[in-house]
């Protein structure tokens, strides 16, 4: 009866855990994503290039990876809920202060500033790796990494802050959200299990330790993709809507909007998927699907004449908005079930170091929505034309194929070599 009672205290904790986690995660994701809204105003009011508004946009998306990290390290070693709460009062006081910045470069240091909400998927991660068995860990990511719809609260909650109140109102009314959102989390969420707490800590190196294995690079450059891409087409979507096809901002919006949502919740169905089909086969079938996609989406408009032997004819290929619409959306679905599959990964392999492993891996990932909306702007202002943000995605994700394809035939091989070793199959037995 006590042991029934027991589970039953503890399933209640950990999904206690889990929805305080998540909607401390959302709040925090919508604040480091705030300026994929704000950037398309201080694009006039700025007179900012595409470049410089790729600058602007990874700025906070800048520090938030490159903390992840070391935050991710000081979790093995502290309480995840205690850092988790003091990171998001942190970032209180930056956010304040944005009603103030009037110039370029004031925006940029206030982005880094409020970039520090970046670092709470790693804390999230690492405090919720102590509530799931492991055959639980890639639905409870899931659930947990749908925070990611976070960025939605900005496309919506922005543009009426804005209308009503003005945009000096914006940052004061982030910063007391977020403040609330961390005395609410600091009073409703559990502690971490008191078992987990009497553990008698690991020394350092044992968290480093793996930080050296290729196989936690190849993960991190998967996480580039499908998190570092997702990141970076949801800061650069609204510009791209209003530049490429003429939309009105609010337009431009409810489909990045949609791209934002639907991304995220595909996210809880990865986890489902990594934990009963495998996490592999989940990365392998996301990546093929995006590379068609991407394929399409990097045709720029073209235009052609054909000379033929009576009249010419002409030939027009071109994108519409729809369907530009729903193979992005396509993409979108794709990279949740991908991000979650990834650190199924982590968790099948580095069950004991969520905090390092998942800390690098997650600083690689950020790291692509930081230096790709970068790219992107440069690969416009070169090319001349907007698709060329597609083009760069298309051979980012060529690379990550690649890679997975040669690494899973070596480990095929060295598990073919490992159980011909075992067998013994080259000596024969002595009669």
């Amino acid at each position: 009866m006590q042991i029934v009672e027991y589970q039953s205290l503890k399933k209640s904790q950990s999904t206690k855990a889990l929805i305080m986690a998540t909607l401390a995660f959302a709040v925090n994701f919508s604040v480091w994503t705030l300026y994929a809204v704000m950037s398309i105003d201080l694009k006039d009011s700025l007179d900012l290039s595409s470049t410089q508004i790729g600058l602007l946009l990874s700025a906070p998306i800048l520090s938030g990876a490159l903390l992840r990290l070391p935050v991710g390290l000081l979790c093995e070693r502290y309480s995840s809920k205690t850092i988790y709460f003091w990171q998001m009062l942190f970032v209180v006081p930056p956010l304040f202060f944005l009603s103030e910045a009037q110039s370029f470069s004031a925006y940029l240091l206030t982005g880094l500033l409020i970039g520090i909400s970046g670092i709470s998927f790693t804390i999230g991660i690492r405090y919720l790796s102590d509530w799931f068995e492991s055959s639980e860990q890639g639905t409870a990511m899931g659930v947990f990494g749908a925070g990611n719809a976070g960025a939605a609260l900005s496309l919506t909650l922005v543009p009426y802050i804005r209308d009503v109140f003005g945009t000096a109102f914006v940052g004061p009314s982030y910063a007391s959200m977020l403040g609330v959102t961390a005395v609410l989390f600091w009073l409703i969420a559990p502690n971490t299990p008191l078992h987990i707490r009497k553990r008698a800590p690991k020394r350092f190196g044992f968290f480093i330790k793996p930080l050296a294995h290729a196989r936690v690079w190849r993960f991190s450059l998967y996480y580039y993709f499908v998190f570092g891409s997702f990141l970076a087409l949801l800061l650069w979507l609204p510009q791209y809507y209003v530049n490429a096809y003429q939309l009105p901002v609010n337009q431009a919006m409810a489909l990045t909007l949609l791209f934002v949502i639907s991304s995220s919740m595909a996210r809880a169905a990865g986890g489902w998927f990594a934990d009963r089909y495998g996490a592999r086969n989940v990365n392998w079938g996301v990546f093929w699907i995006c590379l068609i996609c991407l394929f399409f989406l990097s045709y720029p408009p073209t235009t052609m004449t054909i000379h033929g032997v009576e009249k010419d004819v002409n030939i027009s290929i071109n994108l519409n908005l729809w369907i530009f619409t729903f193979l992005l959306l396509i993409i979108g679905l794709a990279q949740g079930f991908g991000r979650a599959s990834v650190y199924k990964l982590i968790n099948d392999y580095y069950p004991e170091q969520m905090g390092s492993v998942g800390g690098m891996v997650a600083m690689i990932g950020a790291l692509g929505g930081c230096t790709l909306p970068i790219l992107f702007g440069l690969a416009v202002d070169f090319a001349g034309v907007y698709s060329a943000a597609f083009m760069l995605l298309y051979g980012v994700l060529a690379v990550c194929m690649f890679l997975m394809h040669f690494a899973i035939k070596r480990e095929r091989y060295l598990n073919r070599l490992q159980r011909a070793e075992q067998y013994n199959f080259l000596e024969q037995d002595e009669l």
